[in-house]
């Protein structure tokens, strides 16, 4: 019965000093409805033979477009985690999902209306460019990098040091420099990558890399679309121990 009742009270077992029952924070005439769906789908693949019986770390990216106030309650982008500490021979999966059809227009809900950010309204991007300080904010040029020689691809088993730099800093837009099994979107074959990255897809899979023998050491990187300096940080760490 007390299921068609608004507001649902309980009793107190034994204790017979209580005049009243306790009452509920539920309103059960509510119980039917959806006021905001924050339901996900996700798929979890199964692991390849190469990466059987090793350590495998997901690195992605959390947070939505908008400002401090507007993504309130969530946050603003972030890599996550942003502090990984990995073992040589572990593997790590960097990916990450985003959207095109963000929308945060009035009445805001929780936070203020709007999506202060880089690039186009209501759309989500990230990459990933090495730099050689984390008090940085700008990255390095390829032939400055210490972490893509390190790491090969057990995704994309083709995929050079640079192939592997140039898909993560285009957001996948290219696979690579060069073109490889799997890969046909290159600099070479493409039209050329937005600067901020606006013809890039809000989604990638990257790769899922492995840390050679060798590679103990501090890798710092950045998102050169979301880091803007003044007001919001995105950037990373990777520490590996031999």
């Amino acid at each position: 019965k007390q299921w068609y009742q608004r507001r649902v009270a309980i009793t107190a077992g034994d204790v017979a000093q209580l005049a009243k029952p306790l009452r509920l924070a539920m309103n059960t005439a509510q119980y039917g409805r959806t006021f905001q769906d924050r339901t996900h789908v996700f798929v979890v693949l199964p692991r390849t033979a190469d990466m059987a019986s090793k350590t495998l770390h997901n690195l992605n990216v959390r947070g939505k477009r908008g400002n401090i106030v507007q993504t309130f309650p969530a946050v603003e982008y972030d890599f996550v985690p942003n502090d990984l500490t990995v073992k040589e021979g572990d593997l790590v999966h960097i990916q990450w999902t985003g959207s095109n059809t963000h929308n945060n227009g009035p009445n805001g809900g929780d936070g203020q209306t709007g999506d202060a950010g880089e690039g186009t309204g209501g759309t989500d991007r990230n990459n990933i460019l090495e730099m050689l300080d984390i008090s940085q904010n700008y990255p390095s040029p390829f032939e400055k990098t210490t972490l893509w020689s390190k790491v090969k691809s057990i995704s994309s088993k083709g995929a050079t040091a640079k192939d592997i730099a140039v898909g993560f800093a285009t957001s996948g837009y290219y696979c690579g420099a060069e073109p490889y099994a799997g890969c046909n979107h290159t600099p070479k074959t493409k039209g050329a990558v937005n600067n901020q990255l606006n013809n890039a897809p809000a989604s990638y899979f990257g790769h899922v890399l492995e840390f050679q023998k060798g590679s103990a050491g501090k890798y710092v990187y950045m998102c050169t679309r979301n880091n803007n300096f003044t007001n919001r940080s995105q950037k990373g760490k990777i520490m590996v121990k031999a």
